[in-house]
C-alpha cells in the first residue's frame, strides 16, 4: 500500500502465558489505517460502529465506520473513498436513546435500485432515508415516510428481499418515544415505493423485538425471502411465523444458525433477562428453552467449537460484573462446558472478562473460535476456545469498536478494531488448511447479519 494514511507492519504476537502454561505464538498481518476523524470520546457512549461491503464494485470489501456526526467510506487499500458530515442515526443505550443501539452502525449497503451498482442507505435524525452512490456518496434519493404514533422517530433501516427481487425492499424500526424504548414499530415498503410516496408492503407496531437490538432479517426456510427475527419471527409479509416461549423481563440478544440439522430450516437463538433462559426457536415453533443455575446469559456466539464435531454449540457469556463464569449448551440444550475465565484467561487480563464476542473463522479449520475483546475498557482483543476459554491469540490494542468478517479474500475472517482516529485489520498470516472453501459471503445471510449487529448481537 503506498497511500499516506495506510501503514502495514508484520508482526509475530507474542502471546500471553495463561494459567495452563504458553500458548504459541501466531503469525499475523497488521494494517493500520487513519480514518480521519477521532471517536475521542464518543467511544465512551458507544455510538457508532463499522461493517465491510463492496461499495466501489471492484470485487473487494470496502470499510464503513460511523460515529455522531460522521460518515467515512474507506477502500480495500485505505484510501478514503468520502466522507460525510451527517447527523446519521447512531447512538448508544437504546432503551434510553433508541435504536441501533450499543456500536450500531447505522448504515447497509447494496444494489438497491438494479443498477448494478452498490448503494449505501442510512437514516438521519430527522426521519429521512438516505440512498448514496456507494463509489461517491452522492445522494441518489431521499425519503421521510410518516412516523407511527406513539413512536420517537425511524431509528434504523434494514435492506430486505421480500418480495423476490434482491435487495429491493426495506424495514424502517422505531422505538416507543416514552418510557422503556423497545423497537415494537416495523414498517416494511418496496423501495421504488417509498421513494415515490407509495404505502408500505406491511406495518405493525407489536414486533416483539429483543431490547437493546433492532430486528435481524435472515432467509430461514430457504425461500430466497428474509423473514424479521425477535422474540417473535416475522414472515417477508410481516405474519406471525413463531412467538417465543412465554419469559419475564425481555431478550438481550438474537443469533441465527443450523443449530438443529434435523429441523426445517435455520433456528434462532434468543437469550432471557429476567427469567435467565436460553430458547431456540425453529420455524415449527420453541424447541427447547433452558438456564443454568438461573445465571444471565446475557451474551452469547453460536458455534461449531468442537473439534472433530459438526454440532453447533450455543456460549453464553454470563452477567458478572467480575469473575465472569461462561456456560454453553449443546444444540439439544444439555450443559456441556461451564468454567470460570480468571482461571483460563492472561493474569492481565481485566478482571471484567470479555465483551463484544464474534463467532470467528480464524483458523481455517472446520471447528470455530471466539473473538472479543476486554471488557468495560478500551483494551486488548483475544481469540479464544468458547469450550474451555483458552486463549489463542491476544492483540495488544485500545480497542472501542470490535467486528469479525471476510475482508481479504481468502474465505478466513479477519479482525477488525477501531480505536480513537485508526482502523486496525489483524488477517491471520498461517496457512490456510482448506484455501478451496466459498467465501462466507456466498451466503445471503452472512451478509444481513454482518450488516445489522450491535454490542449485544454481533
Amino acid at each position: 500500500m503506498k497511500h499516506t494514511n495506510v501503514t502495514m507492519t508484520w508482526a509475530i504476537l507474542a502471546l500471553s502465558c495463561l494459567a495452563g502454561g504458553p500458548v504459541a505464538d501466531t503469525g499475523a498481518n497488521h494494517t493500520v489505517i487513519k480514518i480521519g476523524f477521532s471517536l475521542g470520546d464518543q467511544a465512551e457512549d458507544s455510538a457508532g460502529g463499522l461493517i465491510v461491503a463492496d461499495t466501489d464494485n471492484d470485487q473487494r470489501m470496502d470499510f464503513l465506520i460511523t460515529a455522531p456526526g460522521q460518515l467515512v467510506v474507506l477502500a480495500n487499500d485505505g484510501r478514503v473513498l468520502w466522507r460525510k458530515a451527517v447527523d446519521i442515526a447512531v447512538g448508544g443505550q437504546s432503551e434510553s436513546q433508541g435504536l441501533p443501539g450499543h456500536h450500531g452502525p447505522g448504515v447497509a449497503a447494496a444494489d438497491v435500485d438494479g443498477d448494478g451498482r452498490t448503494e449505501v442507505v442510512f437514516l438521519t435524525k430527522d426521519s429521512v432515508l438516505h440512498i448514496v452512490e456507494g463509489a461517491t456518496g452522492r445522494e441518489k434519493a431521499t425519503a421521510k415516510p410518516p412516523v407511527p404514533p406513539g413512536a420517537a422517530r425511524w431509528e434504523l433501516a434494514v435492506i430486505a428481499t421480500f418480495q423476490g427481487e434482491a435487495n429491493r425492499d426495506i424495514v424502517l424500526q422505531a422505538t416507543n418515544e416514552k418510557g422503556y424504548r423497545m423497537g415494537q414499530f416495523l414498517a416494511a415498503y418496496r423501495i421504488a415505493d417509498l421513494l415515490a410516496g407509495k404505502e408500505p408492503l406491511w406495518t405493525t407496531d407489536r414486533f416483539g423485538s429483543c431490547a437493546h437490538n433492532g430486528a435481524r432479517l435472515a432467509d430461514l426456510d430457504g425461500d430466497g425471502l428474509d423473514e424479521v427475527l425477535g422474540a417473535t419471527l416475522l414472515s417477508s409479509q410481516g405474519r406471525v411465523l413463531v412467538e417465543a416461549a412465554p419469559f419475564q423481563g425481555h431478550m438481550d440478544s438474537v443469533f441465527v444458525a443450523d443449530v438443529r440439522p434435523d429441523q426445517p430450516g435455520l433456528e434462532v437463538v434468543l437469550l432471557e433477562e429476567g427469567s435467565n433462559h436460553v430458547q431456540l426457536l425453529g420455524l415449527g415453533g420453541v424447541l427447547w428453552r433452558v438456564h443454568h443455575q438461573r445465571q444471565e446469559p446475557q451474551n452469547a456466539t453460536v458455534g461449531r467449537f468442537k473439534p472433530g464435531s459438526e454440532e453447533l454449540f450455543v456460549w453464553c457469556r454470563s452477567r458478572h460484573p467480575q469473575h465472569q463464569k461462561p456456560f454453553v449448551f449443546d444444540s439439544r440444550g444439555n450443559l456441556a462446558s461451564h468454567y470460570e475465565l480468571d482461571a483460563v484467561a492472561p493474569e492481565d487480563w481485566t478482571k471484567s472478562g470479555v465483551e463484544v464476542i464474534h463467532r470467528i473463522d480464524w483458523t481455517g479449520e472446520r471447528h470455530q473460535l471466539a473473538c472479543a475483546k476486554e471488557r468495560h475498557k478500551r483494551g486488548d482483543v483475544c481469540v479464544f476456545e468458547p469450550l474451555t476459554g483458552r486463549f489463542v491469540a491476544r492483540f495488544k490494542t485500545q480497542a472501542d469498536r470490535l467486528y469479525v468478517a471476510d475482508v481479504f479474500g481468502d474465505w478466513r475472517e479477519e479482525i477488525l478494531v477501531v480505536t480513537a482516529d485508526e482502523l486496525h485489520i489483524y488477517e491471520n498470516t498461517a496457512g490456510n488448511p482448506r484455501p478451496d472453501e466459498p467465501r462466507l459471503w456466498n451466503d445471503r445471510n452472512y451478509g444481513r447479519l454482518k450488516q445489522y449487529h450491535n454490542y449485544y448481537s454481533p
